[in-house]
C-alpha cells in the first residue's frame, strides 16, 4: 500500500516539474518575443540598454534604463547617442557634439560624442578612427527610467 502511495507521489511530482519546466520555457520564449519585436518596431539592434558609468550624469546614471530607437533622419549635434567601437563588447551611450558628412558613404555621416560628465571628446575611445561612423549607432535614446528612484523608493535608507 505504502509502495503505492509513494509511486503515486513520484508521479505526480515528475509531472509538476515538468509543467514548471514548460512554464519556464513559455516565459523565456515570451521575453524572446517581445525583445525582438522591441527591435523591429524601433528598428534598434538593442531598443533598451543599462547605463554602466557616470559619463553621463547628471543626464543619466549608472544603472538607468534608455529606451532606444533608430530613425533613418541624419544625426543631430545634441542628440544622446549609443554606439558601439569595433574590438569592445559594450556599447558607449554620449552625446553628439559634431557631425559632419563621411566622404566614403552617399548619407554617411561621421559623429564626434563626448558624455556630459566628461572634460574631453571621444577621440581616445574610438581606437584609431578621429570620428565615429552612423552605422556604428546601435540606437538613439528616446527615453528612460531613472532606477535610482526604484531602488530609493524601495530602500529609503539609501536616499540620503
Amino acid at each position: 500500500m505504502l509502495s503505492g502511495v509513494a509511486d503515486t507521489m513520484r508521479a505526480s511530482s515528475w509531472r509538476r516539474q515538468m509543467a514548471q519546466f514548460v512554464q519556464m520555457l513559455h516565459v523565456i520564449a515570451m521575453a524572446l518575443a517581445v525583445w525582438k519585436g522591441l527591435g523591429i518596431v524601433t528598428n534598434s539592434e538593442s531598443p533598451v540598454v543599462v547605463v554602466l558609468s557616470g559619463s553621463m550624469e547628471p543626464a543619466f546614471h549608472r544603472g538607468d534604463l534608455l529606451f532606444l530607437t533608430m530613425g533613418s533622419k541624419p544625426i543631430e549635434v545634441g542628440e544622446i547617442t549609443v554606439y558601439s567601437v569595433p574590438g569592445t563588447e559594450i556599447p558607449i551611450v554620449h552625446r553628439v557634439t559634431e557631425t559632419r558628412p563621411n566622404p566614403k558613404k552617399k548619407h554617411g555621416q561621421l559623429l564626434l560624442t563626448k558624455g556630459d560628465n566628461n572634460h574631453g571628446d571621444d577621440i581616445m575611445l574610438y581606437k584609431g578612427p578621429r570620428w565615429i561612423r552612423d552605422d556604428q549607432i546601435v540606437g538613439r535614446v528616446q527615453g528612460y527610467v531613472d532606477m535610482s528612484l526604484t531602488v530609493t523608493d524601495s530602500f529609503p535608507m539609501l536616499a540620503t
